[in-house]
Parts: structure tokens; C-alpha cells; sequence
């Protein structure tokens, strides 16, 4: 995705909306957005609520949920590059439509179980990463160059808002009725998507030949500019690690130990997760003038370092449950806020050594 940078406030939206084209994308995007953050709690809540996981499982879980943008990211970007991306976009959306609906209809014929939320959790985590390979290929070509920022405003929004916002709408949804209904209105979300990128009516150019070349000397190429550039490598590495650990194992982890052992209701829950997206939107505001001050790479040393000494209390918290939501709600705090530092200096370092190159 493109990423907004620290002056987006200075700039007018209005331009946009004489492209219609980008408004149907970016409205199917936002509404799929808002229902990959319900179902990002909605799922775990499932395996953890409904069929009774054990932490083993909760964590495999995650780690299915991972393992496509860890194995395939590379192989997705080329792969992309060679087909039209409009096809690409709704197959994926369709794709995760009717995988996170199977969720659901297992349920109400009683024949829900682990693995197939594995298989869905895998299979939906490789059609995202699809999805955004090709979702910001594609922007070029609907957005002129003088606009691209303003687009870039746009996504940051939709995801801030679904980052901050989702989480509580999948709160009240399992609290109203149950964590399978929260995600079929994800899988409906994804529908509406798929609905709205068909509706784009710009031709799309064809892509470029490739003359019968494989695409393995282009992965290869890509994974030696990772590994030769220093700044590159270690970013990359710094990522991986974090992601696996935090986003695939984590966060499918904490909310087992939050419903089971801290016993909390799931709108509690979803109150944690509300609050660590408010911090993000802060941190994405405010990371600007912290970065100036310390630089980028003091930037991503402290804020991950926030982010590890809040994890780390995480298992000291105890007592009641309105004294737990307290507690953590401070961590969760500290957590998005630092994560959203980070991620926010990680791209703007990404998109310095995109210019050297």
C-alpha cells in the first residue's frame, strides 16, 4: 500500500471524488477492510469460544494466518506483475468471501472444526496478500501522479479508521449474537468488494510481456536486492520477526488468555483492541515530528522496545475483570502506539532506499 506522509492534513480530498474509478476501489476496499478487522477478532474468538482450543492450536492457528506473507510474498509480487490485476482483485475478494462464509455454515450444520478454520485462516492470509499485491499495483493506472498522495490519504484513513473502529464493531457483533455471525459479515464485506472492484470501468493495460521468462530469475533477483542492502536486510528481518511472533502467534494467544484465563466478556475484549487502534491512529499523527527528533532508526529502536515492555507485562496482570481492562487498556495504549511508530518509520525507510535505488 501506499502510505501517507506526515503533511496529509494540508491536503484536499475533494479531487478524488472526479475519479470514479478510485471511489468504487477505495469504498470496497474500506468496507473489507472494516471486515478483516471483525474477523481478526471474530476468529480467534471462534476456536477459543466455540470449539474449545488449547493454546497449541490457538497458536497454530495464527501461524497459518502468517505463513503466506512469510512464503509467498516474493513469488505473489511477480506473479502479479505478469497477469492483469482487476481479475486478480476479484477472485481474491470472492475467494475470501466464500471461505470465511464456510465458517459460519459449518457451524449451523455442527460440523465446525479446527482444521477447517486452518485451511481458511491459510488460504484467506495468501488471497490478502494477493490482494494487496495487486491492489496497489493497480492504483497507478486509476490515480494520475498528481493524485497518488491524495489517494495515499485516503487508504491510511480507510485503514486507520477499520484499524481503530473494527475491533468494536466484532465486539458488539459476538456480544449481540455469536463470533461465527461476526464473520459472515465479513465474508458479505468481501462480497460487497468484489461488487464494487467489477464495477471499475477503466481499461486496465495489458501487462508486460514476458517472452516466455520463468519466474524464478525474477524472485531470485528480488531476494538478492533484500539480502545485499544492509539497511534492507535488517529491516526486513526485523519484520519478520516481529510479525511472526507478535502478529501469527500473539495475538491468536491473547485473546485465548484473556477469555479463558482473565475470564473476560468478548465485548471487553474488543475494548483492548479498540484502544491499541486509537493509539495507532496517534502514533501515525504524531510519528512525523518524533522522527525528526530522533531520526529513523532511534525511531524503530525505541518504539519496538515500547512495544516488547508492554507485551512483557502482559502476564502480570491480575484480578478482577474491570481492574484487568484497566491495566491492559494502558498496555494496549503504549503497544499500538508504538507499533504504529514503528511501522510508520519501517515505510518511510523503505521508501528512502526505494529512492537511492
Amino acid at each position: 500500500m501506499f502510505y501517507a506522509s506526515g503533511r496529509v492534513s494540508s491536503i484536499s480530498l475533494s479531487g478524488l471524488w472526479r475519479q470514479p474509478d478510485f471511489v468504487r476501489l477505495w469504498t470496497g476496499h474500506t468496507i473489507s477492510r472494516f471486515g478483516s478487522e471483525i474477523s481478526q477478532l471474530a476468529i480467534p474468538l471462534t476456536a477459543a469460544l466455540v470449539l474449545d482450543a488449547s493454546a497449541f492450536q490457538m497458536g497454530l492457528l495464527g501461524t497459518f494466518e502468517f505463513a503466506p506473507f512469510l512464503l509467498l510474498s516474493l513469488f505473489a509480487g511477480v506473479w502479479v506483475d505478469r497477469l492483469r490485476r482487476k481479475p486478480i482483485l476479484i477472485v481474491a475478494d470472492i475467494g475470501r468471501a466464500v471461505l470465511l462464509g464456510s465458517i459460519p455454515l459449518a457451524a449451523v450444520l455442527g460440523v465446525l472444526a479446527m482444521p477447517q478454520l486452518y485451511l481458511v485462516a491459510a488460504l484467506s492470509g495468501a488471497l490478502t496478500l494477493v490482494f494487496g499485491v495487486a491492489y496497489t499495483a493497480c492504483m497507478p493506472g486509476l490515480v494520475s501522479s498528481s493524485r497518488l498522495m491524495e489517494a495515499n490519504a485516503r487508504l491510511e484513513l480507510s485503514r486507520s479508521a477499520a484499524h481503530a473502529g473494527g475491533p468494536g464493531l466484532a465486539g458488539a457483533l459476538v456480544q449481540a449474537f455469536s463470533a461465527t455471525a461476526a464473520i459472515l459479515a465479513d465474508a458479505i464485506s468481501f462480497a460487497v468488494s468484489a461488487v464494487c472492484v467489477w464495477w471499475i470501468r477503466m481499461p486496465e493495460p495489458a501487462p508486460r510481456p514476458t517472452h516466455g521468462r520463468p519466474m524464478w530469475p525474477d524472485i531470485v533477483e528480488g531476494l538478492q536486492v533484500v539480502i545485499r542492502d544492509p539497511i534492507l536486510r535488517a529491516t526486513t528481518l526485523a519484520s519478520m520477526t516481529w510479525n511472526l511472533f507478535s502478529g501469527g502467534l500473539l495475538d491468536a494467544i491473547y485473546v485465548l488468555y484473556l477469555s479463558r484465563e482473565l475470564h473476560l466478556a468478548p465485548g471487553q475484549v474488543a475494548t483492548l483492541f479498540v484502544t491499541s487502534g486509537l493509539a495507532g491512529v496517534v502514533g501515525a499523527l504524531v510519528w512525523p515530528r518524533l522522527a525528526r527528533r530522533l531520526g529513523i532508526g532511534p525511531s524503530l529502536i525505541v518504539a519496538d522496545t515500547l512495544s516488547v515492555l508492554g507485551t512483557l507485562y502482559i502476564p502480570f496482570v491480575s484480578g478482577a475483570p474491570e481492574h484487568v481492562v484497566l491495566l491492559l487498556g494502558g498496555v494496549s495504549l503504549t503497544i499500538g502506539f508504538a507499533s504504529r511508530w514503528s511501522s510508520s518509520a519501517a515505510g518511510r525507510c523503505a521508501r528512502r532506499l526505494a529512492r537511492r535505488n
